[in-house]
């Protein structure tokens, strides 16, 4: 088991970086979080997790112990793999996915590309007590209520920059990180913010 990885970024991909390691270049397969804040030339330590298959040996990398444990969750449920647990990552921040698994958010599951409403559910009904409250802290307001994964201003952001021809699960993940940092942002605000780190 690979559990670990630090080296130099040399190339980051649209889903994946390659980080040389002792001389060895390694592919990484990586959450859009986690690959927005990648820079090629420059350090990086991920915790990993190393996936063997009869086809290809894949490695998944993140940059936070938070986002391991609940990758580990959603692959441990019968139909969900590595591919589909990266792709739920991507779409929201693990607060924003944890939040949903708790509440029993079924819908908001299967409102990312690829997760069916069958999917959906059985992550619900398998993991609903499984999930560590603390992941879903950032992502409920001082009330103890759930806060939205995206304001009003959020969701015209998103729509503006995914026109702009940007990967959708990249953009959702950035404006997501946006709207947590600055709740009362506007639509421009955080589109101005957006294209900064999108391009």
């Amino acid at each position: 088991m690979i559990a670990y990885l630090s080296g130099v970024v040399r190339e980051v991909r649209e889903q994946s970086a390659v980080v040389v390691a002792g001389g060895v270049g390694y592919e990484v397969q990586c959450p859009a979080g986690t690959l927005s804040k990648l820079v090629v030339g420059e350090s990086a330590e991920l915790n990993t997790r190393f996936v063997v298959r009869e086809d290809a040996q894949l490695l998944f990398g993140f940059l936070d112990a938070d986002s391991v444990k609940l990758f580990d969750l959603l692959t441990g449920v019968s139909g969900v793999g590595p591919k589909l647990g990266l792709a739920l990552l991507s779409a929201m921040p693990v607060s924003a996915l944890a939040q949903g698994l708790l509440s029993g958010d079924a819908k908001l599951l299967s409102s990312v590309s690829g997760v069916g409403k069958k999917t959906a559910e059985r992550l619900v009904l398998e993991l609903q007590g499984k999930v560590p409250e603390h992941l879903a802290v950032a992502g409920v307001a001082a009330g103890g209520k759930a806060r939205p994964v995206a304001s009003t201003a959020g969701r015209d952001a998103v729509e503006a920059l995914l026109a702009l021809g940007f990967r959708e699960a990249q953009v959702r993940a950035l404006v997501s990180e946006l709207v947590a940092a600055e709740p009362e942002a506007s639509a421009d605000a955080l589109i101005r913010k957006g294209l900064g780190r999108l391009r």
